[in-house]
């Protein structure tokens, strides 16, 4: 179908598709089914953003980068992510399709902007798998040896990790185990994550309720021991701790009513996580001197510190329990943004294809399941980070970026939600997220460099050939089988 713009809204490697066409089912065998409520959303989007960043990064940035003004760190970062998830909410509600930041950077800036974000999200969200997987790995191997049991040296880590270390054999086993879970069906999963997600709040709680009762106000004192720049270098830290939203929002074609859903449920996984985490460091730098906090642990630390001890193997259960519900969001994540690209011909569609019974992606998952395993295995948990972060910011200034140019180039289309202050707000998560970029190691850049190249070639040798918005795409046939 021609448009006004050239075929699809553009021409070559800035071809938009068109918003209006992206709504129209799909072929039987490249669909997912809308089985997920407002409030299963919800537990997905808070599954991924609360986690590490409540059990250890804000004790970490509490004790060497902000003191007690990890409260003003969380503000700030909450702040500058709520500008990028009103965003994401426009488009949720306007285009309820899988693929999040890719499916809508193709529609308002072009395909070659949505392969790229969409490159760069393969990549990051399943590195981000792996990280969480070798995270939860170490409290499992800690608790295990609470109990006494000794595990083989060979299993416990990655090469160079330690000595005698050959795999990290539990975080492996744990990526495919998220990989099977996701493969039962997206309302089984959905139903596993919210109970899971359920425990996690609770054990937030329990922290905050309990904890509030040994809070020493002179804590709280100096407020700001690093400056005000300490709590906005924290905020740059604590920033990794406040999405997840966006991985997400990939879930937008298995909702039942995403244009009413999503967009609310975007917002309220934000609220609530930041509720959490303000209280929480509230509780944190209050029963204990933030200089006494222990980095990695600082829950676990606060509660030895009032004689709490018996309380510390709860919080280190709730941490695993709390990280698992990030793996699971992520990758969904990335099978979805990896699916909505194959079923666009900008990857082969043979990943596209669906399960005739559980209609989930199930090829898709598996590789992912496999590749998130090895990079679990056999990487130290510091290069596999290196994978993640720069891909996921640039999404946001993707999201941003569009949201704007649409509703200036589209006034007409019906929003279910409508970004308020525009253009301001979604201005503010673009500075926000190129300052964080700014941030990132120099190791960080040239990872993603290598990728952004292999990603130029993979577009020029397939993807731009094969789209399904090329007129002249080798197969000539369009989804499903029909011929142009």
């Amino acid at each position: 179908m021609a448009t006004p713009g050239g075929w699809g809204g553009g021409r070559g490697v800035l071809r938009r598709k068109p918003i209006e066409t992206i709504a129209e089912p799909e072929a039987a065998s490249e669909s997912l089914v809308r089985s997920l409520g407002l409030w299963q959303l919800t537990a997905i989007g808070v599954g991924g953003i609360i986690g590490a960043g409540i059990f250890s990064l804000a004790g970490a940035v509490a004790n060497g980068t902000a003191g007690p003004a990890v409260l003003v760190s969380f503000v700030i970062a909450g702040i500058a992510s709520a500008a990028a998830a009103f965003s994401y909410a426009e488009f949720a509600g306007l285009i309820p399709k899988a693929g999040s930041a890719y499916t809508y950077g193709y529609a308002v800036l072009g395909e070659i902007v949505g392969w790229f974000i969409g490159w760069d999200l393969l990549l990051e969200y399943t590195a981000i798998v792996a990280v969480v997987a070798i995270g939860i790995s170490g409290y499992f191997g800690f608790l295990v040896g609470e109990l006494g049991v000794e595990l083989p040296v060979w299993m416990l880590g990655a090469p160079g990790t330690g000595e005698g270390h050959r795999v990290d054999l539990f975080a492996a086993l744990l990526c495919l185990l998220i990989a099977a879970l996701l493969n039962m069906g997206m309302r089984s999963a959905a139903r596993f994550e919210t109970v899971v997600v359920g425990l996690k709040i609770a054990v937030v709680l329990l922290v905050i309720g309990v904890g509030a009762f040994h809070i020493t106000t002179d804590n709280y004192t100096p407020f700001f021991p690093f400056g005000v720049g300490g709590a906005v270098t924290g905020a740059a830290t604590v920033f990794f701790a406040v999405f997840g939203y966006d991985a997400m929002s990939t879930a937008a074609e298995e909702s039942k009513d995403a244009q009413r859903h999503m967009p609310r449920a975007i917002l309220y996984s934000l609220g609530i996580s930041l509720v959490l985490y303000l209280l929480a460091c509230l509780v944190l730098v209050g029963m204990q001197n933030y200089s006494e906090i222990e980095p990695t642990s600082g829950f676990s630390s606060a509660f030895a510190a009032v004689g709490l001890d018996g309380l510390a193997s709860v919080i280190a259960a709730g941490a695993i329990i709390g990280i698992l519900t990030v793996m699971f969001t992520f990758m969904l994540g990335v099978t979805r943004v990896w699916f909505a690209m194959s079923r666009d011909g900008l990857l082969p569609k043979w990943f596209a294809k669906t399960h005739p019974v559980r209609h989930v992606p199930t090829r898709v998952t598996w590789i992912v399941g496999a590749a998130s395993a090895l990079i679990a295995g056999f990487l130290p948990i510091g290069e596999a980070a290196e994978l993640t972060n720069i891909g996921i910011l640039l999404a946001f200034v993707v999201v941003c970026v569009a949201v704007i140019v649409l509703r200036y180039r589209r006034p007409d289309l019906p929003r279910g939600f409508r970004t308020p202050g525009m253009p301001v707000v979604p201005a503010i998560g673009v500075v926000f997220s190129i300052w964080l970029i700014t941030f990132l190691d120099p190791v960080t850049w040239l990872r993603f460099a290598a990728w952004f190249l292999l990603g130029l070639v993979v577009y020029y040798a397939y993807s731009r050939r094969h789209s399904e918005l090329n007129p002249r795409r080798p197969e000539g046939v369009r989804r499903g089988g029909g011929r142009r």
